[in-house]
């Protein structure tokens, strides 16, 4: 069965927990059943344990996915994030490949997870590969605080990369699925992140980047910005990625010498010299 998010993430809530002296308490979900678990309960030391010895069978080694799930919403560019606990950090939605799963496949599963939708615009941008990306301490310390073996080839010793997907997702129709390992699941504004795991900052940082390079030609692809809209509209959303101002009258000039929008009826204000036009992506205009 699909363990439903990444085992290290889990691992490295106990380590941090056990640092700052706390005894940790949390809800697993393993196998479709739900454990309420604290560090010394046998139904989270037999899964963990049970997920080292299977893994292998089940999992590609040494590579997973991490998911950046971008939204727009009031003008502001939205990142998805999941909290472990009452862990003080963030992280992105991640998982493993199935061994007969394509690995565009294996992304797709994990939006659809995060989000409820089943079309998703979806890139791939990045592989983080840094050897110590992951302090492969952690593994080792959580396992003998919580006295299980790990077998001597076991999943946790290799090194792991990740290969990482940028969604460009309507933010009203995401449905945000909780589940009982996560506390919160939550958008935040690109620009007011909270503390990360590992090196998941480096990773928005490079997946807003690659948005910014992509968006004149991917934003008609995605449904990041639902149709129709005005041309105020688009013109926030281009702000919130790029992270700056334009001037209006020159940002509309530009856009529709594009050739790629499509000018519908005004938009309805009870004052019809006031309402502002709306706007389609013409199909195949660029």
């Amino acid at each position: 069965m699909q363990l439903l998010y990444q085992v290290d993430t889990i691992i490295t809530y106990f380590y941090i927990r056990a640092k700052n002296n706390r005894d940790p308490g949390i809800l697993l979900l393993f196998n479709n059943s739900a454990f309420m678990v604290s560090n010394g309960d046998m139904e989270l030391r037999q899964a963990l344990q049970n997920f080292a010895s299977t893994a292998a069978d089940i999992y590609l080694p040494g590579i997973s996915i991490d998911t950046i799930i971008f939204g727009s919403h009031r003008g502001k560019l939205k990142i998805l994030l999941l909290r472990f606990g009452d862990a003080d950090t963030y992280s992105l939605p991640a998982g493993y490949i199935e061994k007969k799963e394509d690995i565009d496949d294996a992304a797709i599963r994990i939006l659809h997870e995060r989000t409820g939708l089943s079309k998703i615009f979806l890139e791939q941008f990045y592989v983080s590969g840094k050897s110590d990306r992951i302090p492969k301490q952690i593994f080792s310390e959580v396992f003998k605080n919580l006295n299980l073996t790990l077998p001597a080839n076991n999943w946790f010793s290799q090194r792991f990369i990740s290969v990482c997907y940028y969604a460009l997702v309507d933010f009203e129709a995401a449905q945000i699925k909780t589940e009982t390992i996560f506390s919160e699941i939550k958008w935040f504004d690109v620009k007011k992140l909270p503390p990360l795991l590992f090196d998941h900052h480096e990773i928005i940082k490079k997946a807003l980047k690659r948005l910014q390079a992509d968006l004149d030609h991917k934003l008609q692809e995605s449904t990041l910005l639902p149709e129709p809209f005005t041309m105020a509209e688009l013109q926030k959303l281009y702000e919130a990625v790029f992270q700056k101002k334009f001037v209006r009258t020159n940002f509309q000039r530009k856009l529709l010498a594009t050739g790629r929008l499509e000018r519908l009826e005004k938009k309805y204000s009870g004052k019809a010299h006031k309402a502002p036009y709306l706007y389609k992506f013409r199909k195949g205009g660029y």
